[in-house]
């Protein structure tokens, strides 16, 4: 037989010096173990309760014979009993099961309580007839239903199932098999395998190995061996199998028949199962001795062996292993902790059988992987640099990784490294630094098939720091993994900065933008547009045009979700040319779009600037590389071509000025302060015209004239804005007069056309022209002699009117003034014979009005005090005469009359001549009429 090791996993406890009790007197007949105690039955029928180290509790009288078979219940603290009591009649055997309840006790006397018998039943009847028991076991269902099995010598077992304590039972027979050998045919040993559902009783005689299913009814017999074994030689282990110990081997059984067996020589005195350990007590018949082995049968290593004297039973309890001896002597055999085993094992370097050890006892992993770091330690230190590495691969999760890549950083140990690493990321514990160091161990071993096989894997999952590994193969040139991984984990920009820094792929990189979707392409164009720009300026704006423009047309409204161009003025900012194109095709695509404002605004700058063509223009405009790729300023481009491009754009400029100015609308769509500044700066004269006239700013447009010292075109201008009649400003005039007459040159033809105006609208007096042209001393009187003539001889002929009518009022106020005096001091005649009213002949009584018309009485009503003929002429006198008071009151329409007319002068006389202005008020005189009553009324 194979040698196996054996070593001191378990020790001695209480010194090797338990005894069993003297209060135990009688010779021990069974055992029993379970909830903390040792029952003992004895041969004269006592038992005993035995706590931790054999220290007695106490002891009852069970049977008044012997005790055969004692079990204590796990699941309720009843203890079973089979013994012999007095006989009763010869029809009753004295053979009976009790059940005492050991929670409940009985005092007798003075002496130490007993517990409760709570049930007692006769094993043998007459349907049971009565046989010598050599085996008992007791399965414990589900409270409170047992099941009992017992074995006889003459192959049958009897079966008790039920509530043993209230005696709601059955029995049932089972039979093994016949034989008048008794010797050969009883029952050794038994064994339940409770497997879910399955439900099987293993039965052992000493020629066979039997099986009864207890589900079928009867239960089902089957032969696993024609094998058996002796009485103390059967158990079960923790996994539900039999075990059988015979001279040569140890065997074990499952419900499918004989498993492995275990050859181990000797009788086999008693087995039992512990923790995982088989026990096995052992006779040699040569030395006469017994041996005590513990065997680890998973690691083929003895754990304990020690020679005993004879056995007499083997129990398992509070930890331990219990054996009493035939001489009531014990050894109680406790099972080291891991450490002191794993501290026994390294100090003989036997690492491998330590590894066995925790991995077999289901150590936590933890303590496995120390176990393995120091084998792995040890192996390293005997330069057994493979067999080390794989040792130290299997602690991942647990030890420091650190701790091992230190070992190994030496150049030589590169692959045991790179091995190390591969596994660190296969199990997803791999940090950054962990993937920058495989992939430059990689890269140093230049094993192209490795770095394939960890950046291309196919199981579709990344189990490495993406941006690390990318960042390490860009270093080392591997640019195809690097865009492999950075196109796999979706990083859109390290795959865009590899195909444009470093590899000057653009047509691939503007392919590879217009496959992503619109919020991903719109970032990495922000991005990397300058680059794109530089190199395929004309793709990069279809590009642009495509994100912004998407779904927009010129018959569509814009869709307020998509990126504006504003967003993307960025990347133009060397390339100013490129983005003047760019924003052309967008205003012509869509027309409503809400940053048009900004874009305008852009577009004139653009538009006005004077000189688009600077040293880091793009490769459109005709800039080239040089060898290092770098670029270079371009030829520039002759003057004719630059004045060309210049005057152009300045007239895209000035026909954006009015397209984007609605005639519709009050504002344009640009900011006109900045357009106006714009020009200002460029010099655009023409846009600047435009803006200010929009703006009605009259006066600025013709200093704009008066700057350039365009005479013609300032003359034009005052034609056009300075014609009221027209909604003009008259006034354009004068301050065009004052600039010829302080211009300090020849100006005569232009002031002649000047002062045609000025006289036609009269919009200066004489005086003040002369005053204003004095300055100029380049002028000559010749210059206005004509027009100081005509406005003399105009002024005349004024004169000679206003004073032809001064005689004539004054000849109708002096005739008017003798009436009046007339009136008053001489009787007036009245000679009409008729009615005014009704031509009919006048009779009284009659009515006659000083203005010589009469009426009669009865014509004119209620209304006597005026004449009906002349009364609307004299109302309509007296309401002008009200209103012009009135106006007099009204100082803002007077001051507005005085600025707004031609001669403010005439305007004050007026107001002086209709007597509005006057600081004596005269009553009103008016005539009188006298009625045939003699009642006088006045009248004109």
């Amino acid at each position: 037989m194979y040698q196996w090791r054996k070593f001191e996993f378990f020790e001695e406890k209480y010194a090797g010096k338990c005894l069993v009790p003297d209060e135990v007197a009688g010779k021990i007949e069974c055992c029993s173990s379970g909830r903390g105690k040792i029952a003992v039955g004895c041969e004269d029928g006592t038992v005993s309760l035995l706590d931790r180290g054999f220290k007695f509790s106490y002891g009852f009288q069970a049977h008044t014979s012997s005790v055969l078979f004692i079990q204590q219940l796990k699941q309720r603290n009843f203890l079973l009993t089979v013994g012999e009591d007095e006989q009763i009649s010869p029809q009753l055997s004295s053979v009976c099961l009790k059940v005492f309840d050991l929670d409940k006790t009985q005092p007798e006397g003075t002496s130490t309580p007993i517990p409760d018998c709570i049930q007692i039943l006769r094993i043998f009847t007459n349907q049971f007839p009565e046989a010598k028991i050599t085996s008992f076991l007791v399965l414990e269902e589900a409270p409170p239903i047992l099941l009992i099995a017992i074995g006889l010598d003459n192959g049958c077992i009897y079966c008790i199932q039920g509530d043993i304590a209230r005696e709601r039972i059955k029995r049932f027979m089972l039979q093994v098999e016949k034989s008048q050998d008794k010797s050969q045919c009883g029952i050794t040993g038994m064994g339940f395998c409770v497997d879910g559902k399955a439900f099987h009783l293993f039965a052992v005689t000493p020629t066979s190995v039997s099986l009864f299913n207890l589900q079928t009814q009867p239960a089902a017999r089957q032969t696993l061996d024609h094998i058996g074994s002796n009485v103390n030689s059967v158990a079960m282990n923790d996994r539900l199998e039999l075990i059988i110990g015979r001279p040569e081997a140890v065997y074990f059984y499952e419900v499918d028949g004989r498993g492995p067996c275990w050859a181990f020589e000797g009788e086999k005195k008693f087995l039992g199962w512990f923790r995982g350990y088989l026990l096995c007590v052992i006779a040699d018949q040569r030395s006469g001795s017994n041996t005590f082995n513990i065997y680890d049968l998973k690691n083929r290593l003895i754990a304990h062996s020690i020679v005993t004297k004879e056995v007499s039973h083997m129990l398992c309890e509070w930890g331990s292993i219990l054996l009493i001896m035939n001489d009531k002597s014990a050894l109680c055999i406790g099972e080291k902790d891991m450490e002191s085993k794993l501290d026994m094992l390294f100090k003989k370097n036997l690492y491998t059988v330590a590894i066995n050890l925790v991995q077999s006892q289901q150590a936590d992993a933890a303590a496995t992987a120390e176990v393995l770091r120091k084998y792995g330690d040890h192996l390293y230190m005997k330069q057994d640099f493979d067999e080390a590495m794989s040792q130290y691969i299997h602690t991942i999760g647990h030890l420091e990784p650190s701790y091992v890549i230190q070992k190994f950083l030496d150049a030589q140990r590169i692959y045991n490294l790179t091995n190390y690493l591969e596994k660190l990321h296969e199990k997803g514990l791999a940090s950054k630094d962990h993937t920058t160091l495989l992939l430059n161990c990689y890269t140093k071993l230049k094993d192209v098939d490795k770095l394939n096989v960890f950046i291309k894997s196919e199981d579709g999952e990344i189990k490495f720091d993406v941006e690390t590994a990318i960042r390490v193969c860009r270093a080392a040139n591997y640019h195809e993994h690097a865009m492999f991984v950075a196109k796999k984990s979706g990083r859109h920009e390290w795959y865009l900065k590899i195909l444009l820094e470093d590899l000057g792929r653009y047509d691939e990189a503007l392919q590879y933008i217009s496959s992503l979707d619109q919020s991903q392409s719109g970032v990495t164009v922000k991005e990397y547009g300058k680059i794109l720009i530089e190199h395929k300026p004309m793709e990069t704006i279809e590009i642009l045009m495509g994100l912004c423009t998407e779904g927009a047309s010129n018959g569509t409204s814009y869709s307020y979700m998509l990126p504006s161009p504003v967003d993307f003025l960025n990347i133009f900012v060397h390339y100013p040319r490129s983005l003047m194109n760019f924003l052309e095709k967008y205003i012509t695509k869509v027309k409503d779009s809400p940053a048009q404002v900004e874009i305008h605004n852009t577009l004139l700058e653009l538009y006005l600037s004077s000189d688009l063509n600077f040293p880091s223009m793009s490769l459109e405009n005709g800039t080239t590389t040089n060898g290092n790729g770098k670029l270079v300023e371009s030829p520039k481009e002759d003057t004719k071509n630059m004045e060309n491009d210049h005057e152009e754009r300045l007239q895209k400029g000035l026909l954006l000025l009015k397209t984007a100015w609605p005639l519709d609308q009050e504002q344009p769509l640009y900011d006109v302060d900045l357009a106006i500044i714009l020009c200002e700066m460029n010099s655009f004269k023409e846009g600047l015209l435009y803006l200010y006239e929009k703006l009605k700013l009259y006066k600025e447009v013709i200093a704009c004239y008066m700057r350039s010292h365009d005479h013609e075109g300032l003359i034009g201008c005052c034609k056009r804005l300075g014609d009221s009649g027209k909604g003009g400003d008259p006034t354009l005039w004068a301050d065009l007069l004052k600039y010829f007459g302080e211009l300090g040159e020849e100006c005569s033809k232009e002031v002649r056309e000047v002062l045609n105006y000025i006289e036609r609208d009269e919009i200066l007096p004489p005086i003040m022209v002369l005053q204003t042209l004095s300055s100029n001393p380049c002028l000559t009187l010749s210059v206005i002699r004509d027009y100081i003539a005509r406005k003399l001889e105009h002024e005349s002929k004024l004169i000679e009117e206003d004073r032809r009518m001064i005689d004539k009022y004054q000849e109708e106020t002096l005739t008017m003034r003798k009436e009046i005096q007339d009136l008053r001091t001489n009787a007036r005649i009245f000679q009409l014979s008729k009615c005014s009213a009704c031509t009919f002949t006048l009779d009284l009584p009659a009515v006659h009005f000083m203005c010589m018309h009469s009426f009669h009485q009865r014509c004119l009503g209620d209304n006597e005090k005026e004449c009906p003929e002349c009364a609307p002429e004299y109302r309509s006198v007296v309401e002008m005469k009200r209103n012009l008071e009135q106006n007099s009151k009204n100082q803002d329409q007077f001051f507005k009359q005085v600025r707004n007319s031609k001669d403010g002068f005439s305007v004050i006389a007026e107001y002086f001549g209709k007597g509005i202005i006057s600081k004596t008020s005269k009553k009103e005189s008016g005539g009188g009429s006298l009625n045939s009553n003699g009642n006088s009324t006045h009248g004109f």
